[in-house]
Protein backbone atom coordinates (compact mmCIF):
# COMPACT_ATOMS: atom_id res chain seq x y z
CA UNK A 1 0.00 0.00 0.00
CA UNK A 2 3.02 2.28 -0.59
CA UNK A 3 1.26 4.73 -2.69
CA UNK A 4 -1.44 5.30 -0.25
CA UNK A 5 -0.99 7.68 2.26
CA UNK A 6 -1.86 5.04 5.34
CA UNK A 7 0.30 6.90 7.90
CA UNK A 8 -2.74 9.23 7.96
CA UNK A 9 -5.31 6.40 7.92
CA UNK A 10 -4.00 3.41 8.88
CA UNK A 11 -6.34 0.43 7.18
CA UNK A 12 -7.65 -2.83 8.62
CA UNK A 13 -6.68 -6.25 7.66
CA UNK A 14 -10.03 -6.24 5.91
CA UNK A 15 -9.29 -2.94 4.21
CA UNK A 16 -6.01 -4.07 3.44
CA UNK A 17 -7.39 -7.22 1.96
CA UNK A 18 -10.14 -6.20 -0.18
CA UNK A 19 -7.56 -3.69 -1.70
CA UNK A 20 -5.28 -6.06 -2.68
CA UNK A 21 -7.95 -8.25 -4.12
CA UNK A 22 -9.36 -5.34 -5.93
CA UNK A 23 -5.73 -4.00 -7.34
CA UNK A 24 -4.89 -7.53 -8.72
CA UNK A 25 -8.20 -8.06 -10.64
CA UNK A 26 -7.66 -4.57 -12.07
CA UNK A 27 -4.18 -5.43 -13.15
CA UNK A 28 -4.83 -8.80 -14.22
CA UNK A 29 -8.54 -8.79 -15.31
CA UNK A 30 -9.93 -5.07 -15.98
CA UNK A 31 -6.75 -3.32 -17.62
CA UNK A 32 -5.86 -6.62 -20.61
CA UNK A 33 -9.66 -6.16 -21.72
CA UNK A 34 -10.28 -2.45 -21.45
CA UNK A 35 -8.89 -1.67 -25.07
CA UNK A 36 -11.19 -4.45 -26.32
CA UNK A 37 -14.21 -2.82 -24.51
CA UNK A 38 -13.74 0.69 -25.72
CA UNK A 39 -13.55 -0.75 -29.29
CA UNK A 40 -16.69 -2.32 -28.57
CA UNK A 41 -18.65 0.78 -27.53
CA UNK A 42 -22.05 -0.18 -26.86
CA UNK A 43 -21.53 -3.27 -25.41
CA UNK A 44 -21.59 -4.33 -21.59
CA UNK A 45 -18.73 -6.29 -20.81
CA UNK A 46 -20.74 -9.30 -19.01
CA UNK A 47 -17.97 -11.30 -18.55
CA UNK A 48 -15.74 -8.78 -16.49
CA UNK A 49 -19.29 -8.26 -14.63
CA UNK A 50 -20.17 -12.13 -13.67
CA UNK A 51 -16.34 -12.36 -13.06
CA UNK A 52 -16.28 -9.53 -10.82
CA UNK A 53 -19.48 -10.76 -8.77
CA UNK A 54 -17.86 -14.01 -8.37
CA UNK A 55 -14.74 -12.56 -6.14
CA UNK A 56 -17.26 -10.13 -4.11
CA UNK A 57 -16.53 -7.00 -5.95
CA UNK A 58 -19.96 -6.01 -7.23
CA UNK A 59 -21.87 -6.19 -3.67
CA UNK A 60 -18.42 -5.73 -1.54
CA UNK A 61 -20.34 -2.26 -0.70
CA UNK A 62 -23.67 -3.98 0.43
CA UNK A 63 -24.54 -4.97 4.51
CA UNK A 64 -23.36 -8.51 5.62
CA UNK A 65 -27.76 -8.66 7.04
CA UNK A 66 -28.21 -8.99 3.17
CA UNK A 67 -25.57 -11.16 1.81
CA UNK A 68 -22.91 -8.19 1.00
CA UNK A 69 -19.43 -7.76 1.90
CA UNK A 70 -19.95 -5.63 5.08
CA UNK A 71 -18.09 -2.59 3.70
CA UNK A 72 -21.09 0.24 3.91
CA UNK A 73 -18.39 2.52 5.11
CA UNK A 74 -18.02 5.44 2.02
CA UNK A 75 -14.46 5.56 2.76
CA UNK A 76 -13.84 1.60 2.32
CA UNK A 77 -16.22 2.26 -0.90
CA UNK A 78 -13.35 4.75 -2.09
CA UNK A 79 -10.43 2.63 -1.53
CA UNK A 80 -11.67 -0.02 -3.94
CA UNK A 81 -13.01 2.56 -6.24
CA UNK A 82 -9.98 4.19 -7.57
CA UNK A 83 -7.97 0.93 -7.63
CA UNK A 84 -10.48 -0.82 -9.99
CA UNK A 85 -10.55 2.52 -11.72
CA UNK A 86 -6.98 2.46 -12.29
CA UNK A 87 -7.36 -0.57 -14.22
CA UNK A 88 -9.76 1.08 -15.91
CA UNK A 89 -12.74 3.90 -15.49
CA UNK A 90 -15.60 2.66 -17.69
CA UNK A 91 -14.92 -0.75 -16.36
CA UNK A 92 -14.11 0.21 -12.39
CA UNK A 93 -17.32 2.61 -12.42
CA UNK A 94 -19.73 0.12 -13.88
CA UNK A 95 -18.27 -2.84 -11.33
CA UNK A 96 -19.28 -0.73 -8.49
CA UNK A 97 -22.72 0.27 -9.47
CA UNK A 98 -24.70 -1.33 -7.81
CA UNK A 99 -23.97 0.80 -4.65
CA UNK A 100 -25.45 3.90 -6.65
CA UNK A 101 -28.61 1.50 -6.78
CA UNK A 102 -28.37 0.55 -3.16
CA UNK A 103 -28.07 3.53 -1.57
CA UNK A 104 -31.36 5.29 -1.55
CA UNK A 105 -32.89 1.65 -1.06
CA UNK A 106 -30.64 1.75 1.80
CA UNK A 107 -31.61 5.61 2.82
CA UNK A 108 -35.72 5.52 2.05
CA UNK A 109 -36.63 1.88 1.61
CA UNK A 110 -38.79 -0.36 4.39
CA UNK A 111 -36.97 -3.59 6.19
CA UNK A 112 -38.50 -5.47 3.49
CA UNK A 113 -37.62 -3.65 0.46
CA UNK A 114 -34.16 -3.91 1.64
CA UNK A 115 -34.19 -7.19 1.76
CA UNK A 116 -35.95 -7.97 -1.26
CA UNK A 117 -34.24 -5.82 -3.75
CA UNK A 118 -30.64 -5.47 -2.09
CA UNK A 119 -30.36 -9.66 -1.40
CA UNK A 120 -30.41 -10.37 -4.81
CA UNK A 121 -27.88 -8.30 -5.44
CA UNK A 122 -25.24 -9.98 -2.92
CA UNK A 123 -24.73 -13.22 -4.90
CA UNK A 124 -22.50 -14.53 -8.06
CA UNK A 125 -25.26 -14.00 -10.29
CA UNK A 126 -25.74 -10.27 -9.11
CA UNK A 127 -28.30 -8.59 -11.50
CA UNK A 128 -26.96 -5.28 -12.51
CA UNK A 129 -28.91 -1.88 -11.01
CA UNK A 130 -29.57 1.51 -12.23
CA UNK A 131 -30.44 4.86 -11.16
CA UNK A 132 -32.76 6.79 -13.26
CA UNK A 133 -32.68 10.45 -12.36
CA UNK A 134 -31.23 12.91 -15.55
CA UNK A 135 -33.57 14.05 -17.90
CA UNK A 136 -33.74 15.43 -21.79
CA UNK A 137 -34.41 18.96 -19.56
CA UNK A 138 -32.87 18.63 -16.33
CA UNK A 139 -29.67 17.26 -15.70
CA UNK A 140 -27.83 18.82 -12.53
CA UNK A 141 -30.91 20.43 -11.30
CA UNK A 142 -32.74 17.18 -10.14
CA UNK A 143 -35.47 19.69 -8.80
CA UNK A 144 -36.62 20.55 -12.33
CA UNK A 145 -37.62 16.86 -13.31
CA UNK A 146 -40.89 16.56 -15.26
CA UNK A 147 -41.62 12.86 -15.25
CA UNK A 148 -44.99 12.30 -13.34
CA UNK A 149 -46.41 9.83 -10.97
CA UNK A 150 -50.38 9.97 -10.48
CA UNK A 151 -51.89 8.22 -7.49
CA UNK A 152 -53.93 5.28 -8.98
CA UNK A 153 -55.68 2.93 -7.29
CA UNK A 154 -53.20 0.31 -5.34
CA UNK A 155 -50.21 2.89 -6.73
CA UNK A 156 -48.59 4.82 -9.32
CA UNK A 157 -48.69 5.81 -12.88
CA UNK A 158 -45.36 7.40 -13.98
CA UNK A 159 -45.39 9.49 -17.34
CA UNK A 160 -41.95 10.90 -18.99
CA UNK A 161 -38.54 10.51 -20.24
CA UNK A 162 -35.02 9.68 -18.48
CA UNK A 163 -32.11 10.43 -20.56
CA UNK A 164 -28.51 9.25 -20.25
CA UNK A 165 -28.81 6.21 -17.51
CA UNK A 166 -26.28 3.99 -16.88
CA UNK A 167 -27.27 0.17 -17.71
CA UNK A 168 -30.55 0.81 -18.55
CA UNK A 169 -31.86 -1.75 -20.65
CA UNK A 170 -28.82 -3.64 -19.34
CA UNK A 171 -30.09 -3.12 -15.68
CA UNK A 172 -32.72 -5.57 -14.17
CA UNK A 173 -33.74 -3.49 -10.99
CA UNK A 174 -34.03 0.13 -11.21
CA UNK A 175 -34.80 3.07 -8.77
CA UNK A 176 -36.60 5.74 -10.73
CA UNK A 177 -37.53 9.73 -9.42
CA UNK A 178 -40.63 11.69 -10.38
CA UNK A 179 -42.70 14.18 -9.64
CA UNK A 180 -45.85 12.93 -7.23
CA UNK A 181 -46.41 16.67 -6.82
CA UNK A 182 -45.27 18.87 -9.73
CA UNK A 183 -46.65 22.74 -8.27
CA UNK A 184 -44.21 21.08 -4.60
CA UNK A 185 -40.68 21.34 -7.12
CA UNK A 186 -38.16 19.62 -4.62
CA UNK A 187 -40.27 18.56 -1.96
CA UNK A 188 -42.56 16.44 -4.46
CA UNK A 189 -39.95 14.67 -5.84
CA UNK A 190 -40.40 11.06 -4.77
CA UNK A 191 -38.30 7.46 -5.85
CA UNK A 192 -39.93 4.05 -7.03
CA UNK A 193 -38.69 0.86 -7.59
CA UNK A 194 -39.03 -1.00 -10.64
CA UNK A 195 -38.04 -4.18 -12.41
CA UNK A 196 -37.20 -4.54 -16.14
CA UNK A 197 -40.13 -5.98 -17.94
CA UNK A 198 -42.88 -3.66 -16.49
CA UNK A 199 -45.16 -2.76 -18.60
CA UNK A 200 -45.25 0.70 -19.85
CA UNK A 201 -41.47 1.06 -20.06
CA UNK A 202 -39.06 0.76 -22.62
CA UNK A 203 -36.15 2.02 -23.70
CA UNK A 204 -33.71 3.79 -26.61
CA UNK A 205 -30.86 2.79 -28.37
CA UNK A 206 -27.73 2.55 -26.75
CA UNK A 207 -26.29 6.18 -27.07
CA UNK A 208 -22.55 6.43 -28.45
CA UNK A 209 -20.43 8.33 -26.36
CA UNK A 210 -17.08 9.72 -26.38
CA UNK A 211 -15.42 7.22 -23.69
CA UNK A 212 -16.63 5.43 -20.69
CA UNK A 213 -17.45 3.00 -22.95
CA UNK A 214 -18.38 -0.37 -20.64
CA UNK A 215 -21.45 1.69 -19.13
CA UNK A 216 -24.35 1.41 -21.85
CA UNK A 217 -26.55 4.58 -21.44
CA UNK A 218 -29.67 4.70 -22.75
CA UNK A 219 -33.24 6.58 -22.47
CA UNK A 220 -36.22 5.38 -20.58
CA UNK A 221 -39.60 6.16 -21.29
CA UNK A 222 -42.61 5.72 -18.81
CA UNK A 223 -46.03 5.65 -20.85
CA UNK A 224 -48.66 4.91 -18.07
CA UNK A 225 -46.49 2.93 -16.55
CA UNK A 226 -48.00 1.46 -13.10
CA UNK A 227 -45.84 1.17 -10.11
CA UNK A 228 -47.55 -0.41 -6.97
CA UNK A 229 -47.53 1.66 -3.94
CA UNK A 230 -45.45 -0.98 -2.10
CA UNK A 231 -42.98 -0.02 -4.41
CA UNK A 232 -42.90 3.42 -3.25
CA UNK A 233 -39.72 4.03 -1.38
CA UNK A 234 -40.09 6.18 1.92
CA UNK A 235 -43.18 8.49 1.36
CA UNK A 236 -44.07 11.12 -1.14
CA UNK A 237 -41.77 14.17 -1.39
CA UNK A 238 -38.73 12.22 0.30
CA UNK A 239 -37.00 11.42 -2.70
CA UNK A 240 -35.28 14.65 -3.16
CA UNK A 241 -33.68 14.39 0.22
CA UNK A 242 -32.60 11.05 -0.78
CA UNK A 243 -31.41 11.67 -4.03
CA UNK A 244 -29.48 14.58 -2.46
CA UNK A 245 -27.83 11.97 0.29
CA UNK A 246 -27.01 9.89 -3.03
CA UNK A 247 -25.61 12.76 -4.86
CA UNK A 248 -23.18 13.47 -1.48
CA UNK A 249 -22.10 9.68 -1.35
CA UNK A 250 -21.83 9.11 -5.44
CA UNK A 251 -19.66 12.20 -6.09
CA UNK A 252 -17.36 11.42 -3.43
CA UNK A 253 -17.45 7.84 -4.89
CA UNK A 254 -16.39 9.22 -7.91
CA UNK A 255 -13.75 11.24 -6.77
CA UNK A 256 -12.04 8.26 -6.12
CA UNK A 257 -12.70 7.13 -9.40
CA UNK A 258 -10.95 10.35 -10.99
CA UNK A 259 -7.98 9.44 -9.01
CA UNK A 260 -7.79 5.98 -9.68
CA UNK A 261 -7.46 7.17 -13.68
CA UNK A 262 -5.36 10.18 -12.79
CA UNK A 263 -2.83 7.86 -10.84
CA UNK A 264 -2.85 5.28 -14.04
CA UNK A 265 -2.21 8.22 -16.58
CA UNK A 266 0.58 9.40 -14.14
CA UNK A 267 2.28 6.04 -13.63
CA UNK A 268 1.91 5.25 -17.54
CA UNK A 269 3.68 8.79 -18.10
CA UNK A 270 6.25 8.45 -15.72
CA UNK A 271 7.25 4.55 -16.73
CA UNK A 272 7.10 5.88 -20.54
CA UNK A 273 9.48 9.00 -19.72
CA UNK A 274 12.24 6.65 -17.86
CA UNK A 275 12.91 4.42 -20.81
CA UNK A 276 12.27 7.16 -24.01
CA UNK A 277 15.30 8.44 -25.01
CA UNK A 278 15.50 12.64 -26.40
CA UNK A 279 18.92 14.39 -26.90
CA UNK A 280 20.53 11.36 -25.53
CA UNK A 281 19.00 10.73 -22.13
CA UNK A 282 15.42 9.86 -20.81
CA UNK A 283 13.01 12.67 -21.30
CA UNK A 284 12.17 12.32 -17.28
CA UNK A 285 15.65 14.20 -16.81
CA UNK A 286 14.43 16.76 -19.12
CA UNK A 287 13.18 19.59 -16.37
CA UNK A 288 9.56 20.17 -18.70
CA UNK A 289 8.68 16.41 -18.33
CA UNK A 290 9.77 16.39 -14.78
CA UNK A 291 7.91 19.48 -13.82
CA UNK A 292 4.88 17.74 -15.19
CA UNK A 293 5.08 14.94 -13.62
CA UNK A 294 5.70 16.29 -10.32
CA UNK A 295 2.12 18.47 -11.25
CA UNK A 296 0.69 15.53 -11.34
CA UNK A 297 1.38 13.49 -8.19
CA UNK A 298 0.84 16.39 -6.32
CA UNK A 299 -2.86 16.88 -8.11
CA UNK A 300 -3.38 13.27 -7.41
CA UNK A 301 -2.56 13.76 -3.55
CA UNK A 302 -4.89 16.61 -3.32
CA UNK A 303 -7.61 14.73 -5.03
CA UNK A 304 -7.12 11.70 -2.99
CA UNK A 305 -6.99 13.64 0.31
CA UNK A 306 -10.19 15.68 0.13
CA UNK A 307 -11.88 12.97 -1.36
CA UNK A 308 -10.92 10.61 1.98
CA UNK A 309 -11.91 14.14 3.92
CA UNK A 310 -15.40 13.93 2.39
CA UNK A 311 -15.46 9.75 2.69
CA UNK A 312 -14.44 10.04 6.37
CA UNK A 313 -17.12 13.10 6.91
CA UNK A 314 -20.06 11.02 5.31
CA UNK A 315 -19.05 7.81 7.88
CA UNK A 316 -19.71 10.48 10.62
CA UNK A 317 -22.90 11.68 9.78
CA UNK A 318 -21.86 15.21 9.24
CA UNK A 319 -23.22 17.14 6.19
CA UNK A 320 -20.75 16.75 3.55
CA UNK A 321 -22.95 18.48 0.45
CA UNK A 322 -20.22 21.16 0.21
CA UNK A 323 -16.73 19.02 0.93
CA UNK A 324 -18.16 16.13 -1.64
CA UNK A 325 -18.32 18.63 -4.35
CA UNK A 326 -14.94 19.91 -3.51
CA UNK A 327 -13.47 15.82 -3.84
CA UNK A 328 -15.62 15.62 -6.99
CA UNK A 329 -14.44 19.34 -8.36
CA UNK A 330 -10.81 18.72 -8.00
CA UNK A 331 -10.36 15.06 -8.86
CA UNK A 332 -12.40 15.34 -11.70
CA UNK A 333 -10.37 18.11 -12.67
CA UNK A 334 -6.92 16.38 -11.69
CA UNK A 335 -8.29 13.13 -14.24
CA UNK A 336 -8.70 15.64 -16.95
CA UNK A 337 -5.01 17.39 -16.59
CA UNK A 338 -2.93 14.33 -15.66
CA UNK A 339 -4.71 12.40 -18.37
CA UNK A 340 -3.90 15.68 -21.29
CA UNK A 341 -0.42 15.41 -19.35
CA UNK A 342 0.08 11.86 -20.35
CA UNK A 343 -0.64 12.25 -23.54
CA UNK A 344 1.33 15.25 -24.17
CA UNK A 345 4.69 13.37 -22.04
CA UNK A 346 4.27 10.40 -25.10
CA UNK A 347 4.02 13.07 -27.65
CA UNK A 348 2.94 11.40 -31.27
CA UNK A 349 2.56 8.20 -29.41
CA UNK A 350 -0.08 9.35 -26.59
CA UNK A 351 -2.36 10.60 -29.31
CA UNK A 352 -2.53 6.65 -30.91
CA UNK A 353 -4.85 4.33 -30.14
CA UNK A 354 -1.99 1.89 -29.57
CA UNK A 355 -1.22 3.12 -26.25
CA UNK A 356 -4.13 3.41 -23.56
CA UNK A 357 -3.43 7.19 -22.59
CA UNK A 358 -5.69 8.99 -25.27
CA UNK A 359 -8.44 6.56 -24.84
CA UNK A 360 -8.08 7.53 -20.87
CA UNK A 361 -8.15 11.07 -22.22
CA UNK A 362 -11.61 10.69 -23.29
CA UNK A 363 -12.76 8.58 -20.24
CA UNK A 364 -11.67 11.02 -17.90
CA UNK A 365 -14.01 13.60 -19.47
CA UNK A 366 -17.13 12.23 -18.27
CA UNK A 367 -15.84 12.75 -14.53
CA UNK A 368 -16.69 16.35 -14.82
CA UNK A 369 -20.12 15.98 -16.30
CA UNK A 370 -21.75 13.19 -14.97
CA UNK A 371 -22.95 13.75 -11.04
CA UNK A 372 -23.25 17.44 -11.52
CA UNK A 373 -20.78 19.13 -14.16
CA UNK A 374 -18.06 21.30 -12.86
CA UNK A 375 -19.70 24.42 -12.97
CA UNK A 376 -22.69 22.92 -10.89
CA UNK A 377 -19.66 21.66 -8.05
CA UNK A 378 -18.83 25.49 -8.03
CA UNK A 379 -22.17 26.71 -7.20
CA UNK A 380 -22.47 24.62 -4.57
CA UNK A 381 -19.31 25.35 -2.72
CA UNK A 382 -20.04 28.71 -3.19
CA UNK A 383 -23.07 28.16 -1.49
CA UNK A 384 -21.25 27.02 1.80
CA UNK A 385 -18.57 30.18 1.73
Amino acid sequence: MADLPTELVPLSPEQSDIIELTRTFAREEIRPRARSVDEADVETPWDLWRRAAEVGITGFMLPEEYGGGGFTDVFTQCLVQEELCVGDLGIGNLLCSNGFFADPVLALGSAGQRRDWLTPLAGKDTPMTSLATTEPGSGSDAASIVTTATRTAGGYVLNGQKAWISNAGEAEQYVVFAKTDPALRSRGVTAFLFRKGAAGVSFGEPMRKMGQRAIVCREIFFTDAFVPESDRLGQEGEGFSGLMRTFDISRTVLGAAATGVARAAYEYARDYAKTRQQFGKPIIEHQAVAFRLADMRTRIEQSRLLTWRAAKRLDAGLDTTAEAAMAKLTASETAAYCTWAAVQTLGGWGYSREYPVEQWMRDAKLEEIEEGTSDIMRLVISRSV
